[in-house]
């Protein structure tokens, strides 16, 4: 009897730790991450993963980012100063033809007032002579008004194609003469 009580014992022994067996494997079957006694482990190398994530950001991939964002922002505040700086030189150089372009006016409308004042006295001194001499000198004075006109505009359509050529190159494009001068003509004609 004491025989059978022990196998009983072993037998209720076994049936216990076979409950307990299954109800150990039931958890080990779950989810690894939601097993509580696992938690301290994981935390441990939750931190340790995301120090070193920390750390290869901010010594490595951030000042590498920092720096190109840096040399961009460089490159474009150069180019912003340097299209500024060209700006500048092509209001420069369109102020200093419109100046030479006034000035020719001025210089040839002044030629023609002092012709006029010359024609005018030689007219009135020329009166009392003769009407035929009168013609004859205002034919000429005519003549010497167009071709000062004539050198004027064509010194002014020389100063333009120059200046124009001069603010291509400065701008940095290839000066081409025959689109140079096809750009002033049509300018000065209207």
């Amino acid at each position: 009897m004491a025989s059978e009580t022990q196998d009983m014992a072993h037998a209720a022994a076994d049936a216990a730790h076979g409950a307990a067996g299954a109800a150990h494997s039931a958890d080990a079957g779950g989810m690894p991450q939601l097993d509580f006694s696992s938690f301290p482990n994981q935390i441990f190398w939750l931190l340790v993963a995301l120090v070193a994530i920390y750390w290869l950001l901010s010594r490595i991939a951030l000042p590498r980012i920092e720096a190109v964002l840096a040399d961009r922002q460089g490159t474009i505040a150069g180019d912003i100063a340097a299209a500024e700086d060209f700006k500048r030189k092509a209001e420069e150089a369109e102020a200093a033809y419109e100046k030479a372009l006034a000035d020719a006016r001025a210089q040839a409308q002044k030629i023609a007032g002092e012709t006029r004042a010359e024609i005018q006295k030689d007219l009135d001194a020329a009166i009392a002579k003769a009407d035929a001499e009168i013609a004859a000198r205002s034919a000429e004075s005519e003549a010497r008004i167009a071709e000062i006109r004539d050198g004027a505009m064509a010194a002014v359509d020389q100063v333009a194609k120059d200046t124009a050529g001069e603010i291509v190159a400065a701008l940095g494009g290839k000066a081409d003469a025959s689109s140079i001068n096809a750009a002033v003509d049509t300018r000065l004609k209207g």
